[in-house]
């Protein structure tokens, strides 16, 4: 067995794509996952499952909430190792004393062409971002919600991301433990 962490995107945000975290830890349980935690309402939950592809059980996952609650939210799926490894190359440890300056953007494959042009354009002076692989380091000093460069970074990286801010990537890992 493997330890795994879904990264949901869009859900119970602004009343839309409700899903109750007990009822997804029910979900993921009816789907033969074992050791379900729940964290926060925005969509992580951890799970064990025997190795396979992490994309496989993002699929599977989706489709039994689409059956079951009529959307299909976007998922990410890493493994344990591979969340602290992105966690251990984050290139702003001087962000960590403000961890909700900082934020880790999963991506679901590594971008073909991102426009590192265009993020350098639409960051502001006192905003850095780095692209290592499937992970994107944002920080965000005067806030995520007032940064242009956020509010496009799914459209100039080309591939799907999720954004987690430190806080929640650090109790992730906890939660791993």
């Amino acid at each position: 067995m493997a330890q795994y962490i879904a990264l949901f995107r869009g859900i119970n945000v602004g009343g839309n794509n409700m899903i109750a975290m007990k009822d997804l830890a029910a979900l993921l349980g009816k789907l033969g996952y074992a050791n379900i935690k729940t964290y926060i309402q925005s969509g992580n939950v951890l799970f064990d499952a025997p190795a396979a592809k992490a994309e496989a059980f993002a699929k599977k996952i989706g489709a039994a909430i689409a059956k079951s609650h009529s959307f299909q939210p976007e998922i990410i799926v890493i493994d344990k190792k591979e969340l602290a490894k992105m966690a251990a190359a984050n290139p702003f440890p001087k962000a960590i004393k403000e961890p909700k300056s900082l934020h880790l953007l999963v991506l679901d494959a590594v971008p073909k062409k991102p426009d590192i042009d265009g993020m350098t354009a639409l960051k502001t002076e006192s905003e850095s971002f780095k692209l290592i692989g499937k992970a994107l380091y944002l920080h965000t000093p005067d806030g995520i919600h007032r940064s242009k460069l956020a509010a496009k970074l799914g459209k100039l990286l080309g591939v799907t991301a999720t954004a987690r801010n430190w806080n929640t990537v650090v109790k992730l890992l906890e939660l791993a433990e």
